[in-house]
């Protein structure tokens, strides 16, 4: 063999391409769309779920609605509370409970961050959306703020202006 050149010799392994990344498919199973509506969100985190056997299958079917779902944090864990996994079509009388309030699996240190910021006026912790993360069910929760009333309608103005915007540029470039 000479020195700084690779030939393939018989019994030596030939150049394998690099694997390619395996990046975490994250597939959406419901999101709360009014979240971002009524709330300025500060910081995102990504919680775990502990679910049963029923809620699982009623998620793999999309059954959930995050809607009127909120987390509350209490003797040092964190809660989701409010959030509607409907029943399990093909269930039995070990079904769950539509709206249960649900343990979200966090770091210690993400928990007493968020019982600090929550301390403050003002702060609260909302679901964002909820999502299977290679094969586990993950939710996202924000610390928001909520939103005045101008400031949601100053919100909607700008999104109005941008679209016409997009739109008047669209009908310049076709002529």
């Amino acid at each position: 063999m000479v020195k700084g050149k690779m030939y393939n010799v018989p019994g030596s392994t030939p150049n394998k391409p690099k694997a390619q990344d395996k990046t975490p498919t994250r597939q959406l199973i419901t999101a709360n769309k009014r979240a971002r509506h009524d709330y300025l969100i500060e910081d995102v985190y990504e919680a775990g779920l502990v679910l049963g056997g029923t809620e699982v299958k009623a998620l793999r079917a999309g059954r959930a609605s995050l809607a009127e779902g909120w987390v509350y944090l209490e003797n040092g864990e964190a809660w989701l509370e409010g959030a509607h996994i409907s029943e399990y079509t093909h269930g039995t009388w070990t079904n769950h409970a539509p709206r249960r309030k649900r343990k979200l699996l966090l770091h210690k240190s993400e928990i007493i961050r968020l019982e600090h910021k929550t301390a403050e006026k003002g702060l609260t912790i909302v679901p964002l959306q909820m999502y299977w993360l290679d094969g586990r069910a993950k939710i996202e929760i924000a610390l928001a703020r909520g939103k005045k009333e101008y400031d949601k309608r100053q919100t909607l103005k700008e999104k109005q202006d941008n679209r016409e915007a997009l739109r008047a540029m669209r009908l310049r470039e076709k002529m």
